[in-house]
């Protein structure tokens, strides 16, 4: 079977990392410099409506062409590429126990042609599938056992992740899962908790809203819940008596209170009440809600399972005071992430903080492709 799940758990090639979104592209060419890493470019362009729809390539003739011109914008001469598939209904990551007694081949065998139909929502055979062997534990009944962490997605979307980069005239090195992405960038800011902590990371896009909870740096469930910018945004222009837009620029201007008591307002001329604090709120609410169950559902598997942390990702997570709003809502410490600082990157250009958050996951394809 060709498996275009491509070198998900593999080492480095040189190329570029590049993020497909239904709001953007966005590239990211990363090089090593002593220890560390400069940013040698970082590039987007707005993404129309119709191309890429419910975490799905619609139109993969468009989304070449714009990335063609996104590259020779930036004079980007490049044939090898790390990219992702956002996580969703047509994707699976689970962890899954498997004798310890078994060789590199019966692992293979089992994991991939018998424990994979298990897990998988859809038909196996419309599944492409890898895996990674992790750590040994002994279980309840005291026999080792590996533990072997499985991801699939259906082929339909990764074929069209192929089919629009060869249009491109592109190759693809690497396609993972966005969640291993962000969670490379931020490998270093997980080492700080136990591995008794774990992590609520929370990537905010423009559609959904992925919630993975992971323990030294290794996820252990992972949701998504179709709540992302957009709908903020949508709910926010409406109360507003704004046109729609598919920007977030208004929605990243805005801070939201903390408290009922508060208004939301912005910066200068954004400041005082404003019609859409009920309708904001209302959405990122229930955000914060669909958070609490999937916190809860994680706790409940098991006992002394402790969530230390919440980290907000994405171009949601930038939105003024989220942070301090979850952490009220949820009793849970809450931060947002920032990417730049995080990898210690040496970068030549300025990138603003509110973009800071959205950057997580091309920035993490970028270091699978650093020279």
């Amino acid at each position: 079977m060709v498996n275009s799940l491509k070198n998900l758990f593999s080492g480095k090639s040189k190329g570029i990392g590049i993020e497909l979104a239904p709001d953007h592209i966005s590239v990211a060419q990363l090089r090593k410099q002593g220890q560390g890493f400069k940013l040698v470019t970082l590039a987007t362009t707005p993404v129309p409506e119709g191309l890429f729809h419910e975490g799905q390539i619609t139109d993969a003739a468009g989304m070449a062409e714009l990335l063609q011109s996104l590259l020779a914008e930036h004079k980007l001469k490049v044939k090898r590429v790390a990219t992702a598939v956002a996580g969703g209904r047509d994707t699976v990551t689970r962890i899954i126990p498997i004798p310890a007694e078994l060789n590199d081949q019966e692992l293979r065998e089992m994991v991939l042609n018998q424990e994979a139909g298990l897990y998988l929502p859809f038909p196996r055979e419309e599944a492409d599938v890898d895996y990674q062997k992790l750590g040994l534990f002994v279980d309840e009944d005291g026999i080792e056992k590996f533990q072997v962490l499985l991801v699939a997605t259906r082929k339909e979307i990764t074929d069209s992740y192929v089919r629009t980069f060869q249009q491109a005239g592109l190759q693809i090195d690497v396609l993972e899962i966005s969640s291993f992405s962000l969670i490379r960038t931020i490998r270093e800011q997980l080492r700080q908790f136990s591995p008794q902590e774990a992590v609520a990371i929370v990537d905010i896009e423009f559609e959904s809203t992925e919630i993975s909870i992971a323990v030294d740096g290794v996820p252990q469930f992972s949701r998504t819940v179709p709540i992302g910018t957009y709908q903020i945004q949508s709910a926010l222009s409406r109360a507003m008596n704004l046109p729609p837009s598919r920007s977030t620029e208004l929605l990243q201007s805005m801070t939201i209170p903390v408290n009922t008591g508060d208004t939301v307002g912005g910066p200068g001329k954004m400041g005082g009440t404003n019609p859409g604090a009920a309708a904001m709120l209302r959405i990122i609410g229930e955000l914060a809600d669909e958070l609490r169950r999937s916190i809860d559902f994680y706790l409940n598997q098991g006992d002394n399972l402790e969530v230390a942390q919440l980290l907000l990702a994405g171009p949601g997570g930038s939105i003024g005071q989220l942070d301090e709003f979850f952490t009220h809502r949820l009793s849970l410490p809450s931060s947002q992430i920032d990417p730049i600082t995080a990898l210690g990157l040496e970068v030549t250009q300025d990138v603003p903080q509110a973009q800071r958050p959205g950057l997580g996951v091309v920035l993490g394809l970028g270091l699978r492709e650093a020279r």
